[in-house]
């Protein structure tokens, strides 16, 4: 999968089934570092004796409370026989720290009283909210300029996401623990998970690919930070993908994701319109729902459009599918529908082995390669023969051109994925905003709404 937040789910439903599972190049969903801290925050939350939790972010983020400060609150704490919060509390009230580490601690203190006491009023995933806003937890990493600190953010966002799903904290809390407690043997045959990143260098007859859709793979935020250079990378990922598999690679991608407690409609990733059509198979979702009614996908009422897209990697998509159209296809109906592609889930055919798929690859590039060189073709009687224009079937999600962006500095708008934020600089439709949560993005002025 593209993100390490996906496997969340994943994980969640290979221990309702008494699945084994290993996740591969990196910790399982709850064993990742923020995770555990963010737990750590809500265990605490939940029984205030939890000396665990207490210890693990009692400096987390920095407070200026070191190891002196842990073990005065262990020594007060095994000598008055009482929790680690109540031997805090206790030593607030004294000259034992200096006048800063004793405010901090004093502040800590009184924000796990008060968010105790809004556990009962308040719905359990927007207190995981509050305590991870309040406690400068998400701060901390919105303000980390390291390479894995949007991955972590929005690790922490499928956590409160899959609070959701339980009736209260006490609920999701036993359900952690019990999925923690599920650990298969390393022998053991079991369903490998791992990230696209991760999967490099390994091999597997079967291949699942989850989450193929705009957005996720390509990524948003390489899109918006890297351009047209973010846009081949997550190319390059999906190749890695498919390329894991020796015989089978399945792909699918929803109709409908649940984002900041609200459905939204998905379309499916650009990069299935550049598999080759000969050596895919479509299936149809059972039970498969949009939020538009009846119209399931793209690719059930799939229609054309000219576009002016011209990355590489689109260009060898029109060239494979001219080539294909001119010496395959001309002859082929597809009945009611414009393409084969029409259900929102794809499937290498069985009988394709990965070495004649390699073979193919090979021909074709060799094939697209002459065709460049030679500007023309000399058909009978010599005469010059040019290939006619192709048009690729797919739907332009985002455009940057040089047209007059509505917006202007200092408007209030909303990203569906970075939350509200503030125009502070336009050129063109090109935007420049300072999210409240996210802090600065570049977007294009089509992926937002004014508030």
């Amino acid at each position: 999968m593209r993100a390490s937040f996906q496997m969340r789910e994943f994980e969640d439903r290979f221990v309702t089934l008494g699945l084994p599972y290993r996740v591969i190049g990196g910790p399982r969903f709850y064993e990742r570092a923020e995770i555990r801290d963010a737990l750590a925050y809500l265990r605490l939350v939940n029984q205030p004796a939890d000396d665990l939790a207490f210890e693990r972010i009692v400096n987390v983020p920095k407070r200026g409370l070191g190891d002196a400060t842990v073990k005065l609150l262990h020594d007060r704490a095994r000598a008055a026989g009482v929790p680690l919060l109540e031997a805090a509390r206790a030593v607030t009230a004294t000259e034992q720290l200096k006048p800063k580490p004793r405010a901090a601690l004093r502040d800590l203190v009184a924000a796990l009283d008060r968010w105790r006491g809004q556990r009962e009023v308040t719905p359990h995933n927007e207190l995981a909210e509050i305590v991870l806003d309040e406690s400068g937890y998400t701060e901390m990493w919105q303000k980390e300029h390291s390479a894995d600190a949007a991955g972590r953010l929005e690790n922490l966002k499928e956590l409160v996401r899959s609070m959701e799903e339980f009736e209260n904290l006490q609920g999701f809390l036993e359900h952690v623990a019990l999925v923690m407690d599920a650990d298969g043997g390393a022998d053991a045959d079991a369903v490998s998970i791992m990230t696209l990143h991760s999967a490099k260098g390994l091999e597997f007859d079967t291949v699942f690919l989850p989450g193929w859709e705009e957005g996720l793979l390509p990524h948003q935020r390489s899109l918006d930070e890297q351009g047209r250079a973010g846009l081949e990378e997550e190319r390059r990922l999906a190749h890695v993908g498919l390329t894991r598999a020796r015989r089978r690679a399945k792909i699918s991608f929803v109709a409908n994701r649940r984002i900041h407690g609200s459905w939204s409609s998905s379309l499916p990733s650009r990069f299935i319109d550049e598999l080759p059509e000969g050596n895919v198979q479509v299936t149809e979702s059972q039970g498969g729902f949009s939020a538009y009614g009846n119209y399931g996908s793209r690719f059930d009422t799939m229609g054309t459009f000219g576009s002016s897209y011209r990355t590489p990697g689109w260009q060898r998509a029109q060239r494979r599918g001219r080539r294909e159209f001119d010496e395959e296809n001309q002859d082929v109906d597809y009945g009611e529908h414009s393409s084969p592609f029409a259900a929102p889930r794809y499937e290498d055919s069985d009988d394709v082995e990965a070495s004649a798929v390699r073979a193919r690859h090979l021909a074709d590039a060799a094939r697209t390669r002459e065709r460049t060189e030679r500007p023309a073709e000399r058909g009978a009687g010599g005469a010059t023969r040019r290939a006619a224009p192709l048009t690729i079937e797919g739907e332009l999600v985002a455009k940057s051109t040089g047209t007059v962006s509505p917006y202007a500095i200092g408007d209030r708008v909303f990203h569906l994925k970075f939350g509200n934020g503030n125009v502070t600089h336009v050129e063109g439709n090109k935007l420049v905003i300072q999210f409240d949560k996210a802090g600065e993005k570049r977007v294009l002025d089509s992926f937002v709404e004014r508030v």
